[in-house]
């Protein structure tokens, strides 16, 4: 069975600032950017069975950057939708929300088309993202380009536990996380890695 590799995108400006960002599509910024290419030697000497990206372009251009070919996108990718906390910040939720956490409170429903999402709903697409790359696992490699928040998700579930226990998995931007199997049950094997340019 192959290792199921997560790249979460490079920097934007609003992960720079914390702001929450879902449907939003900002670009990367130079930095983003950078930090995309920086992937391409953790990954250059890995085929993959499929490449998968969110359809937003932070993901996608990560993806290009970081020298994938042959992706498709899959709309379940799409980061947590934050409903009314677009673009917010924690600390500015944290004012009328004392002590607020995205993955115990859930989000304020926001504008048409964003009414935004519980812990659990985020967990059921990451079931069905999950389920689709299953078969795919049992060829090779398979790595999925996204989002913090919801990668974090995924990661729970993969690891059989509630989506909301994704809090336990700190996710930087432009960084590879690869899932496993350890004697048949899942496992983390490596997390946040960057490539060391000093090496």
């Amino acid at each position: 069975m192959g290792d199921l590799l997560l790249v979460r995108h490079g920097e934007t400006e609003w992960s720079a600032s914390g702001q929450h960002t879902s449907w939003t599509d900002l670009p990367l910024t130079a930095h983003g950017e950078e930090q995309a290419k920086s992937l391409v030697p953790l990954l250059a000497k890995r085929t993959f069975a499929r490449v998968v990206t969110s359809p937003l372009h932070r993901a996608v251009r990560t993806a290009e950057l970081a020298g994938l070919s042959g992706m498709s996108t899959d709309p379940d990718l799409h980061e947590w939708d934050y409903g009314g906390y677009e673009g917010v910040t924690t600390a500015e939720i944290q004012r009328t929300r004392p002590g607020w956490f995205l993955f115990t409170d859930g989000v304020a429903p926001g504008p048409d088309g964003h009414p935004g999402e519980s812990p659990e709903d985020v967990g059921r697409r990451a079931d069905r993202v999950l389920a689709r790359v299953a078969s795919a696992l049992g060829e090779g490699d398979v790595i999925l380009v996204a989002h913090g928040h919801f990668l974090r998700v995924l990661t729970a579930r993969y690891l059989g536990l509630p989506p909301a226990d994704g809090r336990l998995f700190q996710l930087a931007t432009g960084t590879v996380s690869r899932l496993s199997t350890e004697h048949d049950r899942p496992v983390i094997a490596d997390w946040n890695s960057r490539w060391n340019t000093e090496s």
